[in-house]
C-alpha cells in the first residue's frame, strides 16, 4: 500500500440481485435495478494504490498500479484512476478509472474496460466489454449507465442476456 487517500465524494453502488426487465431480443437497451437509491453519495472515497501523481496544473490526480476504491459496500479496482477536481481545487467533478475495471458490491459484479464517474450528477458509465452478474444471471453490453440516486441502471449496445428462473 504505497498511497492511501481520503477522497471527500461518494461512488456509492450496491448491487442488490436485481429484478430484471429484459425488452425483446430486438432492442438495444435492457433496463436493470441497480443500486438502492438511497446510498450516501457525499460519503467518502478511500483509494489506495501503488502510485499517486498530482499536477497542480490542470487539476488531476492519477492513481496508479493496482488502485483499489472503496466507498460504503462498495469496491472499483482498475489498473488507473484518474481525479479531475473543479477549477477552484476544491471538489471532485469525476473519476476515470481505466486498464479493466471491476466493480463488486455485495454478490453481484460488473467489469468493463472503463468507468466513468460523474461526481456532480450521481452517474457512473462502464464501456466497452461491459459484463454485469446479478445472481444466476447475466447481462453483457457495450455501455452501462448507472444513476446512483434512483438505483437504476440501463445498458446499451448489443445487449446479450441469460436469466436463470432459479429453480433447477
Amino acid at each position: 500500500m504505497a498511497c492511501l487517500a481520503a477522497v471527500p465524494l461518494a461512488l456509492p453502488v450496491a448491487l442488490p440481485t436485481a429484478l430484471l426487465i429484459a425488452r425483446p431480443a430486438t432492442a438495444q437497451e435492457t433496463s436493470i435495478s441497480f443500486g438502492t437509491g438511497s446510498s450516501d453519495t457525499k460519503a467518502p472515497i478511500y483509494v489506495d494504490s501503488d502510485q499517486l501523481s498530482v499536477s497542480q496544473t490542470d487539476g488531476t490526480a492519477v492513481f496508479e498500479g493496482n488502485v483499489k476504491v472503496a466507498q460504503n459496500d462498495m469496491k472499483l479496482s482498475a489498473p488507473r484512476v484518474l481525479v479531475v477536481y473543479n477549477e477552484a481545487g476544491d471538489e471532485i467533478e469525476r473519476l476515470e478509472a481505466t486498464g479493466g475495471v471491476t466493480l463488486v458490491s455485495g454478490e453481484d459484479a460488473a467489469e468493463g474496460d472503463r468507468a466513468d464517474y460523474d461526481v456532480v450528477n450521481g452517474n457512473i458509465v462502464m464501456r466497452d466489454n461491459v459484463l454485469l452478474l446479478q445472481g444466476n444471471s447475466t447481462i453483457a453490453s457495450d455501455i452501462m449507465h448507472v444513476d446512483l440516486d434512483s438505483g437504476s441502471a440501463r445498458m446499451e449496445g448489443r445487449v446479450r442476456t441469460v436469466l436463470q428462473s432459479g429453480k433447477d
